[in-house]
């Protein structure tokens, strides 16, 4: 009987999972499965730019996946059961459930409403294709002068606030960040950013804690109240609910505690990757949800789980920074350069190259999923036996 392994979640990292551990063990010994909901990779850093009208190439899983073995599974996760090691999933067939003897958890995160009053039910979102759908039908009916918010002063919010003020001349774009405009860069950095925002004609709001949105404004803890005929919120990620209902340890906020190799330390057949693991990085911080992230957590778990299959060495790859990428517009980015904890450091890359360097990241991130050992031959290693026998041993004991 070969080894089942599934995989939830084809983001970045699901997809990246399964595509590696199918080059990496035997196919006559283990059966990959990988459940996602949509039949193909969505690119998640290039919402903003779905959201604004641009076309992103169509990048199937059919053809991803084509003679590596891994199986696709189109449905939706609507349950765990770690005890009883099974998933259940709704798809075009109805209600199953899949038993497995190793889980992959990579069903990552989605927008935070943060528990502000109206943001359900009036703002718009791009943590996904569906909202960035969605705030693209409505952006194309705005009339010239009508007001755009973007809540939310990190990466997401400055990189929907520039793409739609440039694609969107006509609109008056304005960006609500609870803190100063970008407070956490290099003074290099920030002058950059301002200059850009300032050019593109986006007003911004600086610390400017949103407490409301309605219809037609959103409404700051000072008193103010912004016009908006559509207001965008990228204010923080929430993790995918499913795994705090669970038997998982996990955090407050639903994320899976895991060790160093990601995995579970409550439940050792099951890895978690991505936006859904707590991750401790470089001076003890925990990883920030990112794909920057995501794919480094990805490589470490499969390599875990191949060497303990396979009887070979533990990887101990220390998860680190390098820099932020911005993009700030189609003409415009900033590489902001940090430490290893992710503190910015003075140097920073601007203008147009910055933005060249930004395409080629995004890029590279989407080759890299689909290439998953980076076009360098790799050996399919056999599942020894006694380590699996040995794995299921633990798990029953756990």
């Amino acid at each position: 009987m070969r080894h089942r392994i599934i995989v939830l979640g084809a983001g970045y990292t699901g997809a990246f999972a399964a595509g590696r551990l199918a080059r990496r063990l035997r196919r006559e010994d283990v059966a990959i499965t990988l459940v996602n909901a949509e039949p193909d990779f969505v690119e998640r850093v290039r919402m903003h730019q779905l959201a604004v009208g641009q076309d992103l190439k169509s990048r199937p899983f059919s053809g991803m996946f084509a003679g590596t073995g891994v199986e696709l599974r189109l449905a939706k996760v609507t349950g765990v059961d770690v005890d009883r090691k099974t998933v259940a999933v709704a798809g075009a067939d109805g209600a199953e459930e899949l038993g497995y003897d190793t889980l992959v958890y990579a069903l990552g995160s989605g927008w935070n409403a943060q528990g502000v009053p109206g943001t359900a039910e009036h703002a718009f979102e791009i943590a996904g294709r569906p909202g960035a759908l969605r705030l693209r039908e409505r952006l194309a009916r705005l009339d010239a002068g009508q007001a755009v918010v973007v809540v939310g002063g990190g990466l997401t919010g400055l990189e929907a606030a520039t793409e739609i003020a440039e694609t969107r001349p006509d609109l008056d774009v304005a960006l609500a960040a609870r803190g100063g405009l970008g407070d956490w860069l290099s003074s290099k950095g920030r002058e950059h950013l301002r200059k850009v925002v300032g050019r593109l004609g986006i007003t911004v709001y600086e610390h400017a804690a949103v407490t409301g949105v309605e219809a037609d404004r959103v409404a700051t803890a000072d008193g103010r109240a912004i016009p908006a005929a559509v207001t965008v919120w990228t204010a923080g990620f929430a993790v995918h609910p499913i795994a705090k209902a669970t038997a998982l340890e996990v955090t407050g906020t639903g994320q899976i505690v895991v060790d160093g190799t990601m995995r579970s330390v409550s439940h050792p057949d099951v890895y978690a990757v991505g936006d859904a693991a707590l991750v401790m990085g470089p001076g003890g911080k925990p990883l920030r949800m990112s794909c920057a992230s995501g794919v480094p957590t990805a490589w470490q778990a499969v390599d875990a789980i191949a060497a303990r299959l396979t009887g070979g060495k533990l990887p101990n790859v220390p998860i680190r920074y390098f820099n932020q990428c911005v993009s700030l517009g189609r003409k415009e980015g900033l590489i902001q350069y940090v430490t290893a904890d992710d503190r910015a450091v003075r140097a920073a890359l601007t203008g147009r190259l910055a933005a060249v360097y930004k395409e080629l990241v995004c890029k590279g991130a989407a080759w890299g999923v689909a290439n998953p050992t980076f076009g360098l031959p790799t050996r399919r290693r056999r599942v020894t036996r006694e380590r699996v026998a040995a794995g299921s041993a633990v798990a029953a004991s756990a």
